[in-house]
């Protein structure tokens, strides 16, 4: 009987499994995603072009608050920049307190006039640049602290006498782009710039070599102007212009309208004169220079040849024995003339230390 129940259990068992084996996996069922809701499109307006902005054409109002034991300028202030403003005129007002300042821009604004008593409340003003504005002299009244004096890019068409006088202080006077002429730069002009070590008249009408430049100064930049003739009577003496120059080391003559007519043939043989750029003119031959010239710029002109034996500072025989004697030049731009290569060899044993040469 247990024999018979237990092949009973064995045989139900047996069926189950087998139903549990033969029973395929029921598929499952795909999963949607939500829906996502979609907002409706609207259609985009076109920005409106926003208007170009207007030029002030004078201060903002000013911003009313609690009154400053300072009204104006504080008293501290040493340096002062005002460029690239919308400035007309500069008054004595705004410097009640700040008799200290030692440095003033006023570049790039639209200053037609600086009343003289400004400086009066600024004795101790050391720099002032006033380049790219409006004005139609040199301000008057300037202090005799100033050691530089910026007036590029302006209308200036005068200069008051006395506008520099006991100026010794002033070591660089820039007057680039300006409407000087000849009888706009007299006798005693610059007089009393003793301590004058860089003057700036490029881009004026001038058509002579300025009068009375002092003799310290080291650059002399007299470009884009119409000079043809630089005098060899200066005040009535037969020197050469540049004879009592001691310290002249720059000359920037380029874009003038000089010929060897107008060169005296020895103006340029200063012991001190390192760079000379006389590029841009009507030169039919090379000036003489000194042996301590370093750049010479020459190009544009109408030079036809170069003779290196006549252009040697020194006898060509003497620089080949000894290298200390050999010219210092070292640059030497001849392009822009009538000249063929190849390069004279006198001019390669002379200069023997030209490191470029463009011809």
């Amino acid at each position: 009987m247990k024999a018979g129940a237990g092949l009973f259990s064995a045989l139900a068992l047996f069926l189950l499994m087998g139903a549990v084996f033969t029973e395929k996996p029921r598929p499952k069922k795909p999963t949607r995603r939500p829906a996502t809701t979609r907002k409706p499109s609207v259609p985009r307006v076109p920005a409106r072009a926003q208007p170009e902005p207007v030029e002030p054409t004078d201060f903002p109002p000013p911003i009313l608050g609690p009154p400053s034991i300072f009204p104006d300028c504080p008293r501290e202030t040493h340096y002062l920049y005002l460029q690239n403003n919308y400035i007309s005129e500069v008054t004595p007002d705004a410097f009640v307190n700040a008799t200290d300042v030692r440095w003033i821009n006023l570049a790039n604004n639209r200053i037609h006039r600086i009343n003289k008593q400004v400086f009066e409340k600024i004795p101790s003003l050391l720099y002032l640049y006033a380049q790219g504005n409006q004005l139609k002299e040199v301000p008057s009244g300037l202090p005799a602290s100033l050691e530089q004096l910026r007036l590029a890019r302006n209308r200036i068409s005068k200069i008051p006498p006395g506008a520099f006088s006991k100026m010794a202080n002033l070591t660089l006077l820039d007057l680039y782009h300006n409407q000087l002429s000849d009888s706009d730069l007299g006798k005693n002009t610059f007089k009393d710039l003793k301590g004058l070590m860089q003057l700036n008249l490029a881009r004026n009408i001038l058509k002579k070599m300025p009068a009375g430049v002092p003799h310290n100064i080291i650059q002399l930049f007299l470009d884009r102007n119409n000079i043809d003739d630089i005098p060899k009577q200066v005040y009535s003496a037969q020197l050469d212009y540049f004879r009592d120059f001691i310290h002249l080391a720059f000359v920037r003559l380029n874009r003038n309208q000089l010929s060897d007519r107008g060169v005296p043939k020895t103006v340029f043989n200063i012991s001190t004169l390192l760079d000379l750029q006389l590029s841009h003119n009507q030169l039919a031959s090379i000036p003489l220079f000194n042996g301590h010239l370093e750049q010479l710029h020459l190009n544009h002109n109408s030079i036809e040849s170069i003779n290196g034996t006549v252009l040697c500072p020194i006898n060509l025989h003497e620089s080949l024995s000894d290298e200390n004697l050999a010219p210092k030049l070292r640059y030497l731009r001849l392009d822009g003339n009538h000249l063929n290569p190849p390069i004279p060899l006198d001019v390669i044993m002379c200069f023997r230390h030209l490191r470029s040469i463009v011809f």
